[in-house]
């Protein structure tokens, strides 16, 4: 993570500098802007690894960068203090990598960059195989195996993994899953995540559903989460 440059996008002076420090002790580079006008030219010059966008900017709203920062192949962590599920499901749908509410804790953050950094790197990786725990997901081959014994899941069952697999740690929305798994025209169907899900813990887990590694946002969506969501790519 020494190499990457980091893009802080707020108008409150105080924030950055509370960033600029703990992004700067993890060895990161930083990038400040004030503005969207200013986080624009940031992206076109000093080309950032990842965002971390405030969505209450003085000058347009930070929804509406989303599309230029991915544009950018920059991953994005939206940093706001709007707290309503709505906000954070739109965030995600239009490509934010995750979203944290303010206040937040520094290292929380610094967690979610290294999250968001891996599934970066990850997604430039094609049909890698995947272990995460007791589970390997053999993208290319589309197989999984539990302890090394194959595990048989339906289509479905086994594109909600995928879909969760190639973003370790990132929350993806409800709809987000449904139109990759389910196509277009299905994002309303969400009882269908929640079959695809207890079916995925019936067949790879033994534990109780708070432990489990395919985690439920409530009204938000999905996460696949290991014990440190390490994915291990040979």
């Amino acid at each position: 993570m020494t190499s990457a440059k980091i893009l802080v996008v707020d108008d409150e002076m105080a924030i950055r500098r509370l960033l600029r420090a703990g992004l700067a002790r993890a060895g990161l580079a930083v990038v400040e802007a004030a503005n969207a006008r200013e986080a624009l030219a940031a992206l076109a010059i000093d080309k950032p690894d990842l965002v971390l966008l405030d969505l209450g900017l003085p000058d347009r709203d930070g929804l509406e960068l989303i599309a230029a920062i991915k544009a950018a192949k920059a991953a994005l962590l939206v940093i706001s203090a709007r707290d309503a599920t709505t906000e954070k499901v739109a965030a995600l749908d239009l490509g934010a990598d995750d979203y944290v509410t303010k206040p937040f804790d520094t290292e929380e953050v610094l967690a979610r960059i290294r999250v968001a950094l891996r599934n970066r790197l990850l997604a430039e990786t094609p049909d890698p195989v995947l272990r995460f725990g007791p589970v390997t997901l053999d993208l290319a081959a589309r197989l999984v195996y539990r302890d090394g014994v194959e595990v048989h899941l339906s289509p479905k069952e086994y594109g909600f993994l995928a879909e969760l697999a190639r973003h370790p740690g990132r929350v993806l929305s409800h709809a987000a899953i449904l139109r990759a798994v389910w196509g277009p025209g299905q994002e309303q169907s969400v009882e269908y995540l929640r079959v695809a899900a207890r079916g995925l813990r019936r067949k790879l887990e033994d534990v109780p559903v708070e432990h489990s590694m395919i985690r439920n946002e409530p009204g938000i969506g999905y996460r696949l989460l290991t014990d440190a969501s390490r994915p291990v790519v040979p």
